[in-house]
């Protein structure tokens, strides 16, 4: 291995750690992350569904999130109902090119969500418009909303329940932004199937 290279990836998994041991100190984080949590899982205990959506990276983090839900986390539980507005082609062609891309997530959101459905947004820069569009009809739909993003962006003011990853380095965001998908969704299982009193 080159030099050069050795230095990149000592690097980039030093940033990383670095971040990472920043989450464990910051107090906002950790309160955000637990307040979505449970409130994810009162919707779904209470027959409600969870919709993500986000754009490239976020989209396939979208997808996996929802993946974790209807297929399983860590637990043998029953499925979770979980989507991702990203996944329908079609849907985000047609609606890209009838009404324009702001749109792609908001028509499919006002026509699959409901009242005391979760709406989870991410993006890393917290200003995609798609995504902030859709997270305005989810409050007009009376739908509990998350943002995770980055340290900047109008996501973090829109969400009922934002979670912000302090950084403004779209990798490391990423990274942080699937642990925190993954311990939302062990909360998740925790608030719903583990036995009281274990």
């Amino acid at each position: 291995m080159s030099f050069a290279h050795q230095s990149l990836i000592t690097a980039r998994i030093t940033d990383h750690l670095t971040l990472m041991a920043s989450l464990l100190e910051d107090a906002t984080y950790l309160a955000a992350l637990s307040g979505a949590g449970v409130a994810m899982a009162h919707a779904l205990r209470n027959g409600h569904k969870v919709l993500f959506f986000g754009n490239g990276g976020s989209a396939a983090d979208a997808q996996h999130l929802a993946a974790e839900l209807t297929g399983r986390f860590l637990m043998e539980r029953r499925p979770l109902p979980g989507l991702a507005l990203s996944t329908n082609t079609s849907a985000v062609t047609a609606i890209g090119n009838d009404y324009g891309f702001d749109d792609v997530f908001a028509r499919p959101l006002a026509g699959l969500g409901a009242a005391g459905d979760i709406a989870f947004g991410l993006s890393t820069s917290g200003n995609s418009p798609n995504v902030l569009r859709a997270i305005e009809v989810a409050h007009t739909k009376q739908m509990v909303t998350v943002g995770l993003s980055g340290s900047a962006g109008k996501l973090a003011t829109l969400a009922q329940h934002p979670i912000c990853i302090p950084s403004n380095c779209t990798p490391r965001i990423q990274e942080a932004h699937i642990l925190t998908g993954h311990i939302l969704c062990e909360i998740i299982e925790r608030e719903l199937f583990e036995p009281i009193g274990s």
